[in-house]
C-alpha cells in the first residue's frame, strides 16, 4: 500500500504526493497505512482548525448526519440558519452566501460586486488584485490570482483583471485610475503568496479609494480568518473592514464549506438566480461551521492562539540565528512562515520523512499552519524536528 506506482494511476496528476496514504488522524498527529505518525503543522493547509478526531466535532457530525444530510437550496435548513446567524454575530456582515470551497467564494464575491457595479455602468466592471496573490483555480478566482504559473495554459482568461505589486499604494492608485473597477480583491495576510502581512495603511487606502469610488473592498480571509492569526477574523487587528469578506477551509470543521459574508448594500444587487450552489450550506457542513464558531469565537480560545504563535515565532527566529540560509519570519499568530534566501529543494519533503508536516508557499517559504490547538510542548517537537532537518545541510 506504501507504492505509490499504481495509486498514481488512479488520479489525473494535478498534485505531487507520494508516501503511504493516511489512514487516520487524533489530535495534533496524522498516521499512515504503515503505522508511521506525523506531527501535523499543516492541517490540511490551515483547514483542521481543532486538529484530527475533536470529539465535539464527531459528536457533532455523527447526530447531524443521522438527522439530515441533504435537502438543497430550495428549501431552508437548520443548520444553515444556525450557521448563518453566528457569522452574521461575530461579523461586521448583515448577509450570507454559503457555497463549497474558497474558490467558490471568491467567484461569488466578483460576481456580486459586479453586479452591484453594473447597476451604475456597464463599463464598472475592472477587477484590482495583488502580486503574489492567491485566489483560486476556477476562470474569475484564477484570473484574479496574480501569478502566471497559475494562467499558463489556460486561456485566454476573463477580460478586467489588472494586478499591482501588493502593499504599493502608489501603483495601485495609478491603477485604479486607468479603468472603472467594480471590485478589489486583497488577502489581508497572503498565505500561498508566501507569507505577506498587508500594510494597514496599504488596506487604510484601499479602503479610501473604494469609498470614494463605488468599488467594493473584498477581503480574502479564506486562511487567515476564522481565529488563525489571535482573532476572529484579522479584519478587526487592521481597523479597516470590508464590504465582503470571503471565508473557507477551517469553518467546515473538515468538510467543504465556504462563506461569502457582505452588507446589506452588497446583498441588495442580487436577485433569485443570479448565483447559486446545489451543495453550498449543507446541514452537515453547516452543523460543523457553527460548532467550530463556537469554539473558535472563545476570548479564551483567542488568547491562547495569540501566545502559542508568539511562542513559535520566538522559537523560529532563534533558528534564523543559527541557519544563515534563513532570510526572514513572516506573519501573525498561528499562520507563519520561513522564508529562505534559496529555493527549498527537498526540505518539506525530508521534514515529512522525518514526521513533521509542513506546507510551502511562494519566495521559498515553508509555512507553519498547525491546528489552533497546539500546545508549547507540540511546538517545541516541531521545531526540534525541523531544526535537526536543517542541520542536514540547509
Amino acid at each position: 500500500m506504501n507504492s505509490n506506482t499504481n495509486i498514481d494511476n488512479l488520479f489525473v496528476p494535478t498534485y505531487k504526493r507520494s508516501g503511504s496514504p493516511f489512514v487516520r488522524g487524533e489530535g495534533m498527529y496524522l498516521y499512515d497505512a504503515d503505522g508511521k505518525s506525523y506531527l501535523d503543522f499543516c492541517s490540511g493547509i490551515a483547514v483542521n482548525a481543532l486538529g484530527h478526531a475533536h470529539p465535539q466535532l464527531v459528536e457533532t457530525l455523527q447526530k447531524q448526519a443521522a438527522e439530515l444530510i441533504h435537502t438543497s437550496n430550495l428549501y431552508f435548513n437548520k443548520p444553515q440558519i444556525d450557521f448563518a446567524e453566528r457569522l452574521i454575530k461575530h461579523s461586521f456582515a448583515s448577509k450570507v452566501f454559503l457555497c463549497n470551497s474558497g474558490t467558490e467564494a471568491n467567484e461569488a464575491a466578483i460576481k456580486f460586486a459586479r453586479k452591484k457595479a453594473a447597476k451604475i455602468s456597464t463599463d464598472k466592471y475592472h477587477v484590482l488584485s495583488f502580486s503574489e496573490s492567491f485566489h483560486g483555480r476556477t476562470y474569475a478566482s484564477m484570473t484574479a490570482t496574480a501569478q502566471s504559473k497559475i494562467h499558463s495554459g489556460f486561456g485566454p482568461l476573463p477580460a478586467g483583471f489588472h494586478y499591482s505589486p501588493f502593499n504599493d499604494v502608489k501603483t495601485a492608485g495609478e491603477l485604479l485610475a486607468l479603468h472603472d473597477f467594480a471590485a478589489i480583491i486583497v488577502e489581508p495576510i497572503q498565505a500561498e503568496g508566501g507569507i505577506n502581512v498587508a500594510d494597514v495603511e496599504f488596506l487604510q487606502f484601499l479602503r479610501e479609494y473604494a469609498n470614494s469610488h463605488s468599488i467594493s473592498l473584498i477581503f480574502d480571509e479564506i486562511q487567515c480568518g476564522t481565529g488563525r492569526t489571535g482573532t476572529l477574523w484579522y479584519y478587526e487587528q487592521t481597523g479597516v473592514t470590508p464590504d465582503i469578506m470571503t471565508l473557507a477551509k477551517p469553518i467546515g470543521g473538515g468538510l467543504p464549506l465556504g462563506a461569502v459574508l457582505c452588507t446589506d448594500e452588497i446583498a441588495a444587487g442580487i436577485s433569485p438566480g443570479d448565483h447559486g450552489s446545489t451543495f453550498g450550506g449543507n446541514p452537515v457542513a453547516c452543523a460543523l461551521g457553527a460548532q467550530i464558531l463556537d469554539i473558535v469565537s472563545e476570548p479564551v480560545f483567542l488568547k491562547r492562539v495569540q501566545t502559542n504563535g508568539n511562542y513559535l515565532k520566538s522559537k523560529l527566529n532563534e533558528l534564523k540565528t543559527k541557519y544563515p540560509s534563513i532570510r526572514s519570519i513572516r506573519g501573525e499568530g498561528l499562520l507563519l512562515g520561513v522564508r529562505f534566501k534559496e529555493d527549498l529543494g527537498t526540505l518539506v519533503d525530508d521534514c515529512k520523512a522525518a514526521g513533521l508536516l509542513l506546507a510551502r508557499a511562494n519566495l521559498n517559504t515553508v509555512r507553519f499552519l498547525p491546528p489552533l490547538i497546539v500546545s508549547l510542548e507540540d511546538i517545541d517537537n516541531a521545531v526540534n524536528i525541523f531544526h535537526n532537518v536543517l542541520s542536514k545541510g540547509y
